[in-house]
C-alpha cells in the first residue's frame, strides 16, 4: 500500500491510511442555491462524503456562502480555473478545500494571496491535472497528453506551492482513456507522497463511464495507489456515488448498504420474472446504509452455496423459495410472496444487528458506514 501524508478536509481525512474517500460533483448551477442544495442532500444520502461545485463566476461564488450555511456538515470543495479572485471569495464563503492549478491563475502575487489565504483557514488545494488542458508547451514536448507530459504538469504545479511553503496538497491525474490514467498515477506515485484523487475524466454515459472508471480505478486502487475517488458519468451525481461505492466494496476497501449477489439466470431457472424480483427487492432496501450481503439466486444448483455466505439469502425451485439465515434454512415462500417476506426478513435482520453494540464500525455524521482498517472485522485488504 501506497504511504501518503494525511491531509484534512473538513472532519474528513484523506490519505495517511484512512479509508478511501467517496466524492461526486453537483451538476447544477452553482448561482441556484435551492436546487444545488437539493442535489448536495441527494448525494449525501446517496453516500457521497465530500460534494464540489463548480465556481466559474461572480454569481456562483458570492451563492457559495448560503449553500455552506445550509449545508454547515457537508465538506465542500470549490471547483476553480483561472480567476484567483473566485477562490478568494471561496475561501471567505467558508469552502473546505479549493481545486485550482497555481501556475493558471495568473501573476506569482496572485497565486501567493491565495495560497497565504487557504493557509489561514487550513484548506487543502487539490492539483488537478487533466489531459485535455495540458500546458500548450508541454503538449509541444511530448506531442500529445502523454503520462509523462501529465506528471511534468503536476509537477510544476507541485512546486509553486512547496516554494510557498504550502504543502496541504492533493493531486489529480486525469484522462480520457484508462491507460493514460493509470500510468500517469503511477509514474507520479514513485515521485510524490501527497494523496491522490483518482479518476477517469469524461468517462462517458452510465454504462460505458461505469465500465472505463471501475477498471482505471479498480486497478489502481488495488495496487495500493488512490486515496479519495470521483466517477465522472453523463448521469447524475447520485449514480456517480453508486458506482464508486461498488468499486470500492468489490475491492473490500469499504462497506455499505446492501450488496445482492444474483445470478445472472439460465436455462435452469426455475421462477417467472427474476429481474424484476430482484430489481424490487433492491430498491426496497435501497434505504439501507448497513452493510448486509445478500443472495437471490433462480435455482438450486449453486443457491445454496451461496445463501450459505451471505447473511440472508434465498433460492428457488419449482416456483417456491427457500429462505436461508446465515446458510440455514428457514422457511419457504410461495412465488407471489418473494419479494414482500425477503424485505421483511431483512429489516428484522438489520434489527437485530442493530440491537447489538457496534465495536469496529465507524458511523460518520452522514450515517455512513465504514470498517476501519485496524478493525479485526475488515476484509483483508487486497493492496
Amino acid at each position: 500500500m501506497r504511504k501518503t501524508r494525511p491531509v484534512q478536509v473538513k472532519h474528513i481525512q484523506i490519505g495517511g491510511g484512512a479509508p478511501v474517500a467517496i466524492q461526486s460533483m453537483t451538476k447544477t448551477d452553482t448561482s441556484d442555491v435551492g436546487a444545488t442544495v437539493a442535489q448536495i442532500e441527494e448525494m449525501v444520502s446517496a453516500g457521497c462524503e465530500i460534494v464540489r461545485l463548480a465556481v466559474p463566476d461572480n454569481d456562483a461564488a458570492i451563492a457559495l456562502k448560503a449553500i455552506r450555511k445550509r449545508v454547515p456538515d457537508v465538506p465542500i470543495v470549490a471547483d476553480i480555473h483561472f480567476h484567483y479572485k473566485l477562490a478568494l471569495m471561496a475561501l471567505e464563503a467558508g469552502i473546505d478545500k479549493l481545486r485550482l492549478n497555481p501556475g493558471n491563475i495568473g501573476a506569482h502575487e496572485r497565486v501567493r494571496e491565495v495560497v497565504r489565504a487557504a493557509q489561514a483557514q487550513k484548506v487543502p488545494i487539490r492539483i488537478g491535472v487533466n489531459g485535455g488542458s495540458l500546458e500548450k508547451d508541454l503538449l509541444k514536448k511530448y506531442g500529445t497528453a502523454t503520462p509523462e507530459a501529465m506528471v511534468e504538469s503536476a509537477m510544476r504545479h507541485i512546486q509553486i506551492l512547496e516554494d510557498l511553503d504550502f504543502t496541504d496538497i492533493i493531486i489529480s491525474l486525469k484522462a480520457s482513456d484508462v491507460h493514460r490514467t493509470v500510468e500517469a498515477y503511477r509514474l507520479l506515485a514513485q515521485k510524490v507522497d501527497y494523496p491522490f484523487h483518482l479518476g477517469v475524466t469524461e468517462a462517458g454515459t452510465s454504462f460505458s463511464g461505469t465500465v472505463k472508471s471501475s477498471i482505471g480505478l479498480g486497478i489502481l486502487l488495488y495496487e495500493g495507489i488512490g486515496d479519495t475517488i470521483r466517477v465522472s458519468l453523463a448521469a447524475e451525481p447520485q449514480e456517480e456515488v453508486r458506482v464508486a461505492w461498488e468499486i470500492v466494496k468489490s475491492l473490500g476497501l469499504r462497506t455499505r448498504g446492501v450488496t445482492v449477489v444474483a445470478c445472472p439466470t439460465c436455462g435452469r431457472l426455475d421462477v417467472d420474472n427474476f429481474v424484476g424480483i430482484v430489481t424490487e427487492i433492491e430498491r426496497r432496501l435501497a434505504h439501507i446504509e448497513e452493510p448486509l450481503h445478500l443472495s437471490i439466486m433462480g435455482c438450486a444448483v449453486n443457491g445454496p452455496g451461496e445463501a450459505h455466505d451471505s447473511q440472508l439469502g434465498i433460492t428457488f425451485g419449482r416456483g417456491v423459495g427457500m429462505i436461508f439465515k446465515d446458510g440455514v434454512p428457514m422457511r419457504k415462500v410461495a412465488g407471489e410472496n418473494i419479494v414482500e417476506a425477503f424485505v421483511t426478513e431483512t429489516e428484522k435482520l438489520l434489527a437485530e444487528i442493530k440491537s447489538k453494540p457496534q465495536i469496529d464500525s465507524d458511523l460518520s455524521s452522514h450515517g455512513l458506514t465504514q470498517i476501519l482498517p485496524t478493525s479485526d472485522k475488515s476484509v483483508p485488504n487486497p493492496r
